[in-house]
């Protein structure tokens, strides 16, 4: 019952504050009509999305302390290192919004995130060598904070990716009985404050979450996934796994972020600089809607869900084996429509 008046105090939270923010923004975080030429949208809309999820977040975090007792996350180093890590990734995006940042301290900016989580204990471990572990951490973190950024680019699609990345990775918490109550309240938290964002930001949107908000998401979704998707007990499941429950949990930013790069690069083009030529627009020139795009990428969502809950019930070596199967349909069916527009171009 705490967990759901949390829940709903949480979106209602994120409503009102978006609301606030549209009502009063004006010319506060409106983005360029001529930046977003090369993207997607054509009209100019306050892009204050993040505001709502890092106050969101702040709030979460004192309504946490106060019901925690003893189990402060402040005196927790993992929680810490969370907290801190959240907040450069805030900061990094509120200053690309506002002044284009150069792409090198961008940069510097997700690498310092995934540092300050190393330093707090939050690493991935695959491998037996440390270096390693810590290489593919930062590694992680710097490509989750760019690849959801790039997702971002059409409405609603980053929301509602996001807002099933933190259901699976609250199912995978459940089942490996690792889940801590403290970090499922902010899991929880972050799920409730892009619903409520959302309202705002499913097609046709009144408002973006900007780089302030992808930003945000792409260092908080790295952090928690490091715990509780990549280093998942092996005594449940095998260490081979790991790669393979991340691939599952993050298919669709991988998979966009994927054909996103490998087009551009065939195509002599930096895969850094935006355009209209991700999965999503590939989906729309094929005659889908954006609301029919939307769903589409919330349907796959589901679908992912129900795959991991297969690996959990069925032998490892079949869970697995129709897990990647299901990966590649979906990589393919996403992948495949931009090949055929780019010949046709």
């Amino acid at each position: 019952m705490l967990l759901f008046l949390f829940f709903i105090v949480t979106v209602s939270t994120s409503v009102l504050i978006n609301a606030l923010f549209l009502k009063f923004s004006k010319n506060l975080g409106m983005r360029n009509v001529d930046e977003f030429s090369v993207r997607w949208a054509t009209q100019t809309k306050p892009a204050l999305g993040g505001f709502s999820f890092f106050f969101t977040f702040l709030i979460s975090l004192l309504v946490i302390e106060i019901i925690s007792g003893n189990n402060s996350m402040l005196t927790q180093q993992t929680s810490l290192g969370l907290i801190a890590a959240v907040f450069v990734g805030f900061l990094l995006g509120l200053s690309d919004d506002a002044y284009n940042t150069k792409p090198l301290l961008k940069l510097s900016g997700q690498i310092l995130c995934g540092i300050l989580l190393v330093l707090s204990n939050n690493c991935i471990h695959l491998f037996d060598n440390n270096i390693l572990n810590i290489t593919l951490t930062i590694f992680w973190v710097v490509a989750i904070m760019n690849s959801i950024n790039m997702l971002d680019n059409m409405d609603g699609i980053t929301s509602i990716t996001s807002v099933f990345i933190c259901l699976m990775m609250l199912m995978l918490g459940i089942y490996a009985h690792t889940l801590v109550v403290t970090d499922m309240f902010v899991i929880i938290a972050c799920a409730a404050s892009i619903l409520g964002f959302l309202f705002y930001n499913v097609y046709p949107s009144k408002i973006y979450m900007g780089d302030t908000g992808s930003q945000f998401l792409g260092v908080f979704l790295s952090a928690l996934s490091i715990k509780y998707v990549w280093n998942i007990p092996h005594q449940l499941l095998p260490q081979y796994t790991s790669p393979i429950l991340v691939l599952i949990v993050f298919l669709l930013p991988i998979t966009d972020t994927t054909t996103v790069t490998i087009n551009r690069l065939l195509n002599g083009k930096s895969p850094f600089v935006g355009g209209r030529d991700h999965t999503t627009h590939y989906l729309f020139f094929n005659g889908f809607s954006e609301r029919k795009v939307f769903l589409i990428f919330m349907v796959i969502s589901l679908l992912s869900c129900g795959v991991l809950f297969i690996i959990f019930k069925l032998s490892t070596t079949i869970g697995v084996s129709l897990a990647m199967i299901y990966a590649i349909i979906v990589f393919l069916a996403l992948y495949l429509p931009t090949r055929k527009g780019i010949k046709k171009k």
